[in-house]
């Protein structure tokens, strides 16, 4: 039979959660898994944009008393941003683990880590759900909280900027759409003033993407590629005008993330275009630590009825030339 003093152990420690939590499979979103983002840990729970023109970059930091950035001409406006608190709450009870004992090579601790782990996975999914929903925020410019309709922090409105946008025309049965795309490509180059890409990804909604495929321009190609890959399906990704269109299919619930009638163009290859900060928990432990995506914790119930566990994310995405993400519309 598992003791609850089992979980006194450096196995359960805030280090070794943590790492545990960080070692969970991690199941991609689509845009997570295109690695648009660089991301790396701060050791503050803020972190400072400075909006010099269309363009945002962070603010490096200093000691206190040290000496600050340079800023050399009065357009440029600096803005905090706090990361975003994401904690997850579950518990692992008495009764959960008092029949639990080793079998075979396992030892108690094992057992354990087994009923531990289950529950660190599902905190890893849905943390990692919301990371994805946030993430396409950030390319919306606008990230909104869970119930898919509260702004938690709107790139556009705080710095005064304007979105991007461009219309396909795709109402119209006589609308030369590779033309149109190329249109797009020129207007996400003068957006980049200059700044070399890669190629142009645009994620579409449902009703967006059959618009385009059903297009009288479009559809004759659509069907030489459905033909060539030997499939009926490439929602996934289809090459047309030298974009690549693909319809975005990330959900919980009734939340999508990109609305059925919304396509998003994002440029590719461009350095730093996206960052995603993460701070650090708010635990004792971690203070004046660089920030990690994940943190997993437990503390004991009252009256040995088992242990709390706690795992949080503390992100910040943002867009660094919101204005080079072009919404689509028509």
């Amino acid at each position: 039979m598992a003791s609850l003093d089992i979980f006194n152990s450096d196995a359960f420690s805030l280090q070794s959660l943590t790492a545990a939590i960080q070692e969970t499979p991690f199941v991609p979103g689509r845009i997570g898994s295109m690695g648009l983002f660089q991301n790396e840990g701060v050791n503050t729970t803020s972190v400072s944009i400075e909006k010099d023109g269309a363009t945002l970059a962070l603010v490096p930091s200093a000691n206190r008393g040290g000496v600050g950035s340079v800023v050399t001409a009065d357009k440029r406006t600096v803005v905090p941003f706090n990361t975003l608190h994401l904690p997850q709450m579950g518990a692992v009870t008495a009764d959960e683990v008092q029949n639990i004992r080793a079998f075979g090579s396992e030892t108690e601790e094992d057992a354990v880590s087994a009923v531990v782990n289950r529950q660190l996975a599902k905190h890893r999914r849905a943390i990692d759900a919301t990371l994805e929903h946030l993430m396409v925020g950030a390319i919306k410019g606008e990230l909104k909280d869970s119930d898919g309709t509260t702004t938690l922090i709107d790139t556009f409105t705080a710095f005064g900027l304007t979105q991007t946008t461009y219309d396909m025309v795709l109402g119209t049965s006589t609308t030369k759409v590779r033309e149109k795309v190329m249109g797009l490509l020129d207007t996400i180059e003068d957006q980049l003033a200059g700044v070399p890409f890669t190629g142009v990804r645009v994620i579409c909604g449902r009703n967006y993407f059959k618009s385009l495929v059903g297009h009288d321009k479009v559809t004759p190609n659509y069907e030489l590629v459905n033909t060539q890959m030997n499939t009926d399906d490439v929602r996934g990704g289809f090459e047309f005008g030298g974009a690549i269109f693909e319809q975005y299919r990330g959900q919980v619930g009734a939340v999508k993330f990109v609305g059925d009638d919304e396509a998003y163009a994002i440029p590719v290859g461009v350095p730093d275009l996206f960052i995603g900060r993460f701070a650090p928990a708010n635990y004792v432990e971690t203070v004046g630590t660089n920030g990690l995506p994940y943190y997993s914790k437990m503390e004991a119930m009252e009256m040995g009825k088992g242990y709390r566990m706690e795992s949080q994310s503390n992100p910040l995405f943002l867009c660094t030339r919101p204005n080079a993400v072009v919404k689509l519309v028509g």
